[in-house]
């Protein structure tokens, strides 16, 4: 793209580029330099963007994003369903809870899904998602501990809800026929999210036991 390019309509600069994407400045470089966008220099060195370009990923990434902005009621529906199925009623880690301690956990699943909810739809930037995890996951190891559920149970507890995400992200990617590499990326920041989560609550769940673990009654 030759230098007169600059006076043509269509063309946008690095900052309004990344603006209408949502993303940083690296990323319109990297995509222009692996041929995924059009670009030219001007003359004083500044990089033009074809603005048709972005627009057509801005699109792409829409997409899925609008397909995963559904996970909240589908993984609500797959975790009632499967709490009521036989396996999971029987299961060691289910008898172990009294009612409340269901409740709490059921809750702390809900914040979970609606915690990814929030940051595959774009509306939680990830710097504050994973702060947010990890008061979600030292809220919850703190009430857990209280209740007297061993660390071994919560976990399991845990990664019931865990797998339940991970079932509905396959079921909305077969639905909407996401491609692997976007399937890939939501498995992945759901196990980024959910990593978090499970460390903070084992983290503040030893730390109540080591504090002496005042225990309610």
């Amino acid at each position: 793209m030759t230098a007169n390019a600059a006076n043509e309509q269509g063309w946008l600069p690095l900052g309004a580029a990344c603006k209408v994407l949502g993303v940083n400045e690296t990323t319109p470089r990297r995509w222009a330099d692996e041929g995924r966008v059009r670009s030219f220099r001007t003359p004083g060195g500044h990089r033009r963007f074809a603005e048709a370009d972005i627009r057509t990923l801005l699109q792409a990434s829409e997409a899925p994003r609008e397909a995963l902005g559904q996970i909240t009621d589908i993984a609500i529906t797959r975790i009632r369903r499967r709490l009521q199925a036989r396996q999971v009623t029987a299961a060691a880690w289910n008898q172990e809870m009294n009612e409340d301690v269901r409740l709490r956990m059921r809750s702390l699943g809900r914040r979970l899904i609606a915690l990814i909810d929030h940051h595959l739809s774009g509306r939680s930037r990830r710097g504050r998602l994973l702060d947010e995890a990890r008061e979600l996951g030292n809220e919850y190891g703190h009430e857990l501990a209280s209740s007297r559920l061993p660390l071994s149970t919560t976990i399991e507890a845990f990664t019931f809800f865990r797998r339940s995400l991970d079932e509905t992200v396959a079921k909305i990617a077969a639905r909407h026929t996401l491609s692997p590499e976007q399937a890939a990326e939501a498995h992945d920041q759901i196990a980024r999210v959910a990593d978090t989560v499970l460390v903070s609550l084992t983290r503040a769940y030893e730390d109540h036991q080591a504090a002496g673990g005042h225990w309610a009654l």
